[in-house]
């Protein structure tokens, strides 16, 4: 559970990945359960990483003119985050897995 909540005290300072990579680092081979828990809310927090990356590149490119699509995206995209994350802790505290949506698995 504190591999995804986690990410909400972290996330205050853009590096919403440490809490669930510490986590992984150090019980990853403690308990597969928090192994598997980790890895996935690593993976997604990664993965907002490179969608943030790449919408600030668009805005670059764009001269700005992106900004009036990716706003919008952007805030329907942080909402679906905080969503997600509220069923994979409730996931993990009922003992069940859980996989992010259009997570990219970069880390195995």
């Amino acid at each position: 559970m504190l591999a995804h909540v986690g990410v909400f005290v972290a996330a205050w300072f853009a590096m919403g990945f440490l809490c669930p990579l510490v986590i992984w680092l150090v019980y990853r081979y403690r308990s597969d359960f928090v192994r598997r828990h980790a890895l996935e809310s690593l993976n997604f927090q990664l993965s907002l990483l490179i969608y943030t990356a790449v919408a600030v590149v668009l805005i670059l490119i764009t001269f700005g003119l992106g900004v009036l699509i990716i706003i919008p995206l952007v805030v329907i995209g942080a909402v679906a985050a905080l969503v997600v994350i509220i069923l994979a802790t409730m996931a993990a505290s009922s003992g069940s897995d859980y996989r992010y949506p259009l997570s990219i698995r970069l880390v195995r």
